[in-house]
């Protein structure tokens, strides 16, 4: 059910569209089913495993998507290297942007990228998308999803919070962000390292609407 001013659209369909049998059901699935165009923004906050998984999980799921470009900062780098004792950002299977590449795509609404993940999301990069700087791609991409009214999905990865991160989250969520801390589940019984991070790599992947197999409560 959507929701237009405070007008449902469920009732503005059946005014608008059942007396001469429109077709919206077909046109409104075409439109939800269009192939996703993603950017993956990677900080040097810890927690390199959930950029990692995402990108790998993205690999599979390409049916479904248009385009993914990745941009990383240079501390996202050495987090990387450091905590999966590889250099393996180097051969991610995208398009990577330099993080001060203001000619990439992504920096203008008018390339129409419908969805941005920046995961790990640092409580710096939050503070900057939060006070809307666009200082560097990251937080100037992260703005223009938030200005086209798309959706920017933060994977805020720090604990504990203080009041100035989670003010900092309130105006995000306010301005059309969403916050999806690096909280793992575990009713799935996970039994490895990856096997938790993908717990919310997977919730990820269902905040940017790709269909994908995983654990759901209550299912056989």
């Amino acid at each position: 059910m959507f929701f237009i001013g405070r007008c449902r659209v469920e009732y503005l369909y059946s005014t608008l569209f059942c007396a001469c049998n429109f077709p919206f059901n077909t046109i409104f699935a075409g439109i939800t089913s269009m192939k996703k165009k993603i950017v993956v923004a990677i900080t040097g906050a810890s927690g390199a495993i959930y950029a990692k998984l995402l990108v790998e999980k993205l690999q599979q799921l390409r049916e479904q998507i248009a385009e993914v470009t990745i941009v990383m900062s240079d501390n996202a780098k050495q987090v990387w290297q450091f905590e999966l004792d590889n250099t393996d950002y180097d051969k991610l299977p995208f398009k990577i942007y330099a993080k001060n590449d203001f000619m990439a795509p992504f920096a203008s609404g008018s390339a129409r990228f419908d969805t941005m993940v920046i995961v790990p999301c640092s409580m710096g990069t939050l503070g900057r998308i939060a006070a809307g700087t666009s200082d560097d791609l990251i937080a100037r991409a992260a703005d223009v999803i938030l200005k086209e009214r798309r959706r920017l999905i933060l994977v805020a990865r720090d604990t504990p919070f203080n009041l100035i991160h989670i003010r900092n989250m309130a105006t995000v969520t306010e301005a059309g962000g969403i916050i999806c801390p690096a909280v793992p589940s575990f009713y799935s019984k996970p039994q490895t390292i990856q096997e938790v991070a993908m717990t919310v790599v997977s919730r990820v992947i269902d905040l940017i609407g790709l269909e994908n197999e995983s654990y759901r409560w209550s299912e056989e």
